[in-house]
């Protein structure tokens, strides 16, 4: 682990399935007035909430929970097929008002640490970079986090994630919900499918709606992942 990490346990945790993999990576925002809120609230053991690490605005980083355990910061998500999200991810929280607070950019310094710390963890799991996702990807109907102002390009230009680099727009297509399961999304409720896509790898337009942009980037997306 990276020196210069913080420790501040959660009792908020339990074991992984076993023989399940860590091929996760999920991020998020705390959502909450101040960092030192959101602290309490992963420590306490009522609220049943965690994650594995928090990045503060400073960019300081704080372990919370031991990677080789189920921390609970997921809770009812999707991916690919998989529904216990947090028995096969690692979680990060960003320290961020959210949307309910204040909702504003992330901090460089905030971006480099989280850089620094997801490329290790993504390295040391061998986690596919399609499974770099938002709170709001695995729980489109549920969640927004970490929300329109992360930047998940610059992330995906560090090698963490992908972006759909130059994607052509194409025209509406009736298919979208079947590309955007394909992707890894849950399309129970398609038009929060594709806001939750939007808002990742679209954020300009958010409405649900998958125009020729969207279909375009998602369709760039779907080609990145071809053997």
């Amino acid at each position: 682990m990276k020196a210069g990490i913080v420790h501040r346990p959660s009792p908020n945790f339990d074991d992984r399935p076993e023989g399940a993999p860590i091929d996760m990576l999920v991020l998020h925002y705390t959502g909450m007035e101040t960092a030192a809120a959101a602290f309490r609230r992963l420590c306490d053991p009522a609220a049943k909430v965690s994650a594995h690490y928090v990045i503060d605005e400073t960019g300081a980083v704080t372990a919370m929970v031991p990677e080789e355990k189920r921390a609970w910061h997921a809770g009812l998500s999707f991916w690919r097929g998989e529904r216990d999200v947090n028995g096969r991810s690692i979680g990060i929280e960003l320290v961020n008002p959210g949307h309910e607070f204040g909702y504003r950019d992330f901090p460089e310094v905030q971006m480099a640490a989280l850089r620094d710390l997801a490329a290790a963890i993504v390295e040391r799991h061998a986690i596919p970079a399609r499974n770099v996702v938002g709170h709001s990807d695995v729980a489109p109907a549920r969640k927004t986090d970490p929300g329109e102002r992360f930047d998940w390009a610059g992330l995906a230009a560090a090698g963490i994630g992908l972006w759909p680099k130059d994607a052509a727009p194409i025209g509406k297509a009736d298919d979208a919900a079947d590309m955007l399961a394909r992707y890894g999304y849950d399309i129970g409720d398609p038009a929060a499918a594709v806001a939750a896509f939007q808002r990742h790898f679209r954020p300009a337009r958010m409405d649900g709606v998958a125009d020729a942009e969207t279909t375009g980037r998602l369709k760039a997306l779907l080609d990145l992942c071809r053997p």
